[in-house]
């Protein structure tokens, strides 16, 4: 399967074309010379142990994911659950990327990823923002659906919630979880919630529709490592129809320097302000009881090369036009259900 999408070779800020599984093939396949790069040490490790409190510990544990990284991603199906299901073959791709710091407040972190490949090839890939005990996070409730609910009382305090987003900006999933930090290792482990297919399979399976997962992101002295468990199920709406395997999944961020990772800050200061309207124009559509509905296939292909396209012609836009043309694009493929009801 391919998703094409334009990207921008970024040296010179013109545009091309590259798929997202061609990129992790080009990153995960053996080649006669590798791009030069060095393991090193996470240079923002050890200062979260010297932290004044636990909050700050937290705070800086996330803002210890931002860098430069080589990373590998391993998806392997473990527990059949289903009768007569049979594993599918383990996933194991890998890319460079690195991470941006775009917010930073005291209750709030918002870090971008963007991959670099080959000849200096940029896609900006997915974001992670986190909440410090906030009262509400969207679900994703169905399919191309997702609802902003309260996040429950006991879960709240001295808690941390990461929502995570597409390469559009568009809404996948979020988890509230608490960080440890006990005997130097930094773990923050999530709640069970739902999420969509991941992009590896999305058009390659049809047997399941939503995964329930529980994450766990852990800061290391290499880098951070994202761990999943994943349980695939067959859902019509929030009504689980068939539960088929449960997957471990293992994303190991390390920390290296050598590599050009400067086509990324070039993208990145040239479209950070149209991606923050990108942002916010989501933001406004989601709110308190709303669900809000992506009107395109599974791949939310429309949304992706429309913002990625408008990411490219920035010189022919004025800020209004930007904004206009964002709007216009989600009032033509996104649809809000407002459901303001007692109790929810």
């Amino acid at each position: 399967h391919l998703v094409i999408i334009p990207v921008a070779l970024a040296a010179t800020a013109c545009a091309t074309t590259q798929s997202y599984d061609d990129a992790a093939a080009d990153m995960s396949e053996p080649k006669k010379e590798e791009p030069a790069y060095k393991i090193v040490q996470n240079p923002a490790f050890a200062a979260i142990s010297q932290a004044a409190d636990p909050a700050e510990m937290d705070r800086r544990a996330i803002l210890a994911m931002q860098g430069d990284y080589k990373v590998d991603f391993n998806f392997e199906e473990t527990v059949m659950l289903a009768p007569e299901y049979e594993r599918h073959d383990d996933k194991t791709t890998g890319a460079f990327e690195t991470v941006f710091v775009v917010e930073d407040s005291a209750d709030r972190i918002v870090l971008q990823h963007i991959l670099v490949m080959k000849g200096g090839h940029v896609i900006k890939h997915w974001r992670q923002d986190w909440h410090f005990e906030p009262t509400e996070r969207f679900e994703f409730v169905a399919d191309q659906s997702w609802q902003v609910v309260p996040v429950d009382s006991h879960d709240v305090s001295g808690a941390w919630t990461q929502c995570v987003f597409e390469v559009s900006d568009a809404p996948r999933y979020c988890g509230t979880g608490r960080w440890s930090h006990n005997e130097g290792v930094s773990t923050w482990t999530s709640d069970a919630s739902w999420r969509p297919l991941p992009r590896r399979e999305y058009t390659k399976r049809s047997d399941y529709n939503a995964l329930r997962a529980i994450n766990r992101h852990t800061v290391t002295s290499h880098g951070w490592t994202h761990e999943q468990d994943n349980t695939k199920v067959l859902r019509d709406g929030r009504d689980v129809n068939q539960t088929l395997v449960r997957e471990f999944g293992f994303n190991d961020y390390r920390s290296i320097e050598g590599y050009d990772f400067e086509p990324a800050s070039v993208y990145w200061n040239r479209t950070s302000d149209y991606w923050a309207r990108v942002r916010s124009a989501w933001s406004n559509r989601m709110a308190l009881g709303n669900t809000l509905k992506l009107k395109t296939e599974v791949d939310g292909m429309p949304v992706i090369v429309a913002t990625f396209e408008h990411a490219e012609k920035l010189d022919e836009m004025t800020a209004q036009q930007q904004a206009d043309a964002i709007d216009t694009l989600l009032n033509e493929w996104t649809e809000i259900e407002a459901q303001r009801k007692a109790g929810l």
